[in-house]
């Protein structure tokens, strides 16, 4: 048995708990440094029992906030609740800038960590998700928010109210590990297969690192060493002249694509942020928009379904950056042509795994990551030049493909255009002519399409659809998706799965919304930074009465409860603070206590009008 061991730290200037339990087993652990009392020897003494058995601590955000102040305390051998909380207050007030100046090299550490926040990197902006929002995302049955605000001087009494909070963090987290099996056992193979520790890896950084890994097997030069450390080896460009990233043999019949491409020739860049800015092309009726994260176009508000008369073919390129990088043998300048070798490797070797496999999403994660991080300042694939012939030839050779089959396919109808594919209506008398265009353009590129038949798409714009392919599997995008990850937004979900019964059974929206059988699918959150507060206005006989709630906070729309508020700090050189409504107009309900919702009147009108957004319109 492996020997997890979930566990949290809080930290007030008087008071620091740690609580910690057994992943798998009935045992729990809980300890205090305070005015009252001192668990310093015993903390220790357990840590080093904890090495010696080979356990492993698992926290969220452990290894970048509470593993720097238990270590901390373990080389002190005795401290009080001030120095740890100071240590605290350092490690957050450093986070901008230097965030990792706190942090303990896995070889310092007295016992192993596992970080889940990093497994699934929380530690990216663009991702960053706290647990408050998790506890939402897993439908807890307790949202809690810290019982005190930092810094607090705590008295006697209020200890036993932070040590629950601190047993309902590590509950919370320990739920969140079980989610994250197949994630945790993924990286324990990884680890043990190639003699390297992966287990603080996200996905994409697993899949880069294994890339860099190939590579220098393959005795490519990643690294430079020097006084400042390892740096990453790059190409550095003051310029790029469009027309060396573009193919030589691209070339159109299309008067309105030929100008894009004669266009593009013609730019030189310095940077590649706002290169395309306001380039389309309307051919046929059809606007395609150019960008750097790729071409897109499509037919709004409308509803199309296969009939006897037609058909909705969707072709998607298969792995498009990899291969056209693969095929082209494009590469960073400074990693030479062997990437291009590497490159064809792991795209082989990605097939070897049955689709949904932790190894066929990392290999994914590895090969479209190249692009992304070809453009990235700090990282060792960059060379701008390879990130816009990726780009570039990815979105002319789109269009070429999207004029071989709008000139040359009979009755055909584009309905979108998008990064790696097109979906195309037509009569099915067409299907010869498209498959011979198809099969023209995969021998001229070297790509490869995948085929798929819808029976019915509903499309509100390109980034929000719903559709149902023949072989009944459902794909959705946008506002209509509600199969969401765990840094998403799970508010509401009943609006986009009822939306999705409407458009594809033709189900009544309101008889739908009123018979949903999943309270949780109707609550929704809010979320205030600790600058800011969030407060509920209850209005009784002309009289307003507001009492402060949680800043996270989960809540129901319904007939009774009062008016959900922002209050946020005054702007520079005010004085007032400012607030702002939250679902200005309706009534809620907190619920971060699920039976708070309990004998509760939901809003149907709410829910109702929501669905109705997305639904209605579409013809």
């Amino acid at each position: 048995m492996t020997h997890d061991i979930i566990w949290d730290c809080e930290t007030y200037p008087n008071v620091f708990t740690l609580h910690a339990i057994h992943a798998h087993l009935p045992i729990e652990w809980s300890f205090e440094i305070s005015d009252w009392r001192n668990d310093s020897s015993a903390i220790i003494q357990w840590v080093h029992w904890l090495k010696s058995l080979g356990a492993r601590m698992v926290g969220f955000n452990s290894i970048g906030f509470d593993y720097p102040i238990l270590h901390a305390l373990c080389r002190m051998g005795q401290a009080n609740a001030r120095t740890l909380y100071d240590k605290a207050q350092a490690i957050i007030e450093s986070q901008d800038d230097n965030r990792w100046m706190h942090m303990v090299k896995p070889a310092d550490r007295l016992a192993d960590q596992l970080d889940l926040f990093l497994i699934h990197h929380f530690d990216n902006r663009a991702r960053s998700t706290g647990l408050k929002v998790l506890e939402f995302n897993m439908r807890s049955d307790n949202i809690s928010d810290l019982p005190f605000p930092v810094g607090t001087m705590l008295t006697q009494d209020q200890v036993p109210v932070l040590k629950k909070y601190n047993r309902h963090d590590v509950l919370q987290t320990k739920q969140f590990y079980h989610h994250s099996t197949e994630s945790i056992r993924f990286r324990e193979e990884l680890t043990a297969r190639y003699q390297r520790d992966f287990m603080n890896h996200n996905d994409t950084k697993i899949g880069k690192d294994y890339f860099v890994m190939e590579l220098e097997a393959a005795g490519v030069v990643c690294y430079d060493y020097g006084p400042q450390g390892r740096t990453p080896r790059q190409t550095r460009r003051p310029s790029i002249a469009l027309k060396d990233a573009i193919l030589p043999w691209i070339a159109f019949q299309e008067p309105e694509f030929q100008r894009v491409l004669e266009w593009l020739k013609e730019q030189t860049i310095t940077e590649t942020k706002g290169v395309f800015k306001d380039v389309t092309a309307r051919v046929k009726g059809f606007e395609f928009v150019f960008g750097l994260g790729g071409i897109h176009g499509s037919v709004e508000n409308e509803i199309l379904e296969s009939d006897e008369g037609s058909v909705i073919v969707d072709l998607d390129v298969t792995s498009y950056y990899p291969t056209l990088a693969i095929a082209n043998g494009f590469y960073p300048q400074h990693l030479g042509q062997t990437f291009t070798t590497i490159y064809a490797h792991l795209f082989e070797q990605r097939k070897s795994y049955p689709k949904g496999s932790p190894e066929n999403a990392m290999l994914k994660l590895a090969l479209n990551g190249v692009y992304g991080d070809s453009n990235n300042v700090f990282s060792v694939f960059y060379d701008p030049l390879f990130t816009m012939r990726i780009t570039l030839n990815g979105q002319l050779l789109l269009c070429l493909l999207a004029e071989n089959i709008l000139f040359n396919v009979p009755g055909v109808k584009l309905i979108q255009c998008n990064t790696d594919g097109l979906t195309v209506r037509m009569p099915h008398g067409s299907s010869l002519a498209l498959k011979m265009v198809c099969e023209h353009w995969e021998k001229l590129t070297k790509l490869t399409l995948e085929q798929m038949t819808y029976q019915k798409m509903c499309i509100r714009d390109v980034n929000n659809y719903v559709g149902q392919y023949l072989n009944g599997k459902v794909k959705r995008k946008g506002a209509y998706e509600y199969d969401m990850e765990w840094h998403q937004n799970h508010s509401a979900l009943v609006v986009p799965k009822v939306a999705e019964k409407v458009l594809l059974e033709g189900a009544p929206i309101r008889e739908t919304v009123e018979n949903w059988p999943d309270i949780m699918d109707f609550m929704l959150r809010v979320k205030v930074p600790r600058s800011s507060n969030l407060v509920i206005e209850y209005r009784e006989n002309g009289t307003e009465q507001q009492f402060p709630l949680q800043n996270t906070t989960r809540y129901l729309i319904t007939k009774t409860g009062g008016h959900l508020f922002k209050q946020m700090p005054p702007l520079k050189g005010k004085e007032l603070w400012r607030q702002i409504g939250v679902e200005a107009g309706w009534k809620v309900t907190p619920c971060n206590d699920v039976s708070e919702a309990r004998g509760a009147r939901v809003d149907f009108d709410y829910y109702v009008q929501e669905v109705e957004k997305l639904v209605n319109g579409m013809s």
